[in-house]
């Protein structure tokens, strides 16, 4: 995605604008939810919700406006495909898995699909490498056990930010 945008800069304004925004949202949302959810262990609706309006939004205005309307499909199935695991693998393993990150799962998917389908997997791998690194390290650390929870959130949004940095191609 940042490399796209950056493509975009001196060819066309309204594309370029639309997807900074929808970038600098997704930052903005993600600090705050993973804050959040690294102290209370929960992803709050209020901050969720308004998310499944606001960035579809901006990446359809960048699609639309930039000629790609195809990326249009991406998003929406990639925003359904994500909620759609994270839901199995909550629907499989219900103490495993808060239902905040399956909700989380459809924003940061409709990101990745606009991005492409290569980029949804390689953040959803990147999110459980990262957050089962992170279990084993507290393990470890005798900080917790095999039963211990830990927010998952920063680590999918995580995953989410790295996918879509230039150098993750």
């Amino acid at each position: 995605m940042i490399a796209q945008l950056a493509g975009l800069w001196p060819a066309d304004p309204l594309p370029f604008w639309a997807l900074l925004a929808a970038c600098l949202y997704l930052l903005a949302v993600g600090l705050r939810l993973s804050w959040i959810d690294a102290r209370t262990h929960t992803l709050p609706n209020r901050i969720v919700f308004p998310a499944y309006a606001v960035a579809p939004a901006l990446l359809a205005v960048a699609a639309v406006a930039g000629g790609d309307a195809a990326r249009l499909w991406g998003l929406l199935a990639g925003g359904a495909a994500l909620w759609a695991f994270y839901f199995l693998v909550r629907f499989i393993h219900p103490a495993g898995m808060g239902f905040g990150d399956v909700k989380l799962a459809g924003v940061l998917g409709m990101y990745l699909g606009y991005v492409g389908f290569d980029r949804l997997l390689w953040a959803t791998c990147a999110a459980f490498a990262a957050g089962g690194l992170y279990g084993v390290l507290l393990i470890a650390l005798r900080r917790a056990n095999l039963k211990s929870a830990i927010p998952f959130g920063p680590f999918m949004i995580l995953g989410a930010l790295a996918a879509m940095l230039p150098a993750a191609h």
